[in-house]
């Protein structure tokens, strides 16, 4: 817990002035960012690896690490100010976290984290595209876990089919922190079940969308 407030307090400074979260942001840094965030791990099992696709201020990552300190987790992003960031709050918390600079859809980013158990991504891209990156750095049998909001059902319906054709299953809605807080999470998850394939659909590239996004 005090980590966690110590991560509170750099966002609402530092983060601020990085322009990585909006000032208005502050006030509910805690419901609609860190537990936000950190209560995906009610979906993640022990022990396993997991990717933060276009980290940006850190979320979901960093609040996951000092939710769940046995995972191990990498924070995945391309902008270097952003990496630069990151860097300094794995440091300043000691937290058990990788930063990794660089695209999910690089082939070197592929190669080097290609196998996790998961990937998480909060306000990255649509659900398409942004399997269409996960994919690849998946084991078969490992899940995206993507933070949605209320265009969860939409995406489903719209980008179904498209995940199903890259090796993806029927993506599910699902709700976390029901008994936590008072807007629980809203996720999309989405198991690599077949061979990877390229998803079509429009998007940003991992760590363009800003991650002061209410989920």
């Amino acid at each position: 817990m005090p980590a966690a407030v110590q991560f509170a307090e750099l966002l609402a400074a530092v983060g601020i002035e990085r322009g990585l979260i909006g000032p208005r942001e502050v006030d509910r840094l805690w419901d609609r960012h860190l537990l936000n965030s950190a209560v995906v791990g009610e979906r993640i099992p022990n022990g396993t690896r997991v990717i933060d696709i276009g980290s940006g201020a850190g979320l979901p990552g960093v609040p996951l690490s000092l939710a769940r300190p046995d995972l191990d987790v990498t924070l995945l992003e391309p902008m270097a100010r952003r990496v630069a960031w990151l860097e300094e709050v794995v440091k300043t918390l000691r937290l058990p976290a990788t930063v990794v600079r660089g695209r999910a859809e690089e082939p070197s980013i592929k190669q080097q984290l290609a196998g996790a158990d998961f990937v998480v991504a909060r306000a990255v891209a649509p659900l398409d595209r942004l399997w269409g990156w996960s994919a690849p750095l998946l084991r078969h049998g490992g899940r995206l876990v993507a933070l949605k909001g209320e265009s969860a059902e939409v995406e489903v319906a719209r980008d179904g089919g498209t995940v199903k054709r890259a090796g993806g299953s029927l993506p599910v809605v699902e709700r976390c922190g029901i008994d936590v807080l008072e807007t629980p999470t809203t996720i999309i998850v989405v198991e690599r079940v077949g061979a990877t394939g390229r998803a079509g659909g429009r998007g940003r590239r991992p760590g363009r969308t800003r991650k002061d996004r209410p989920q």
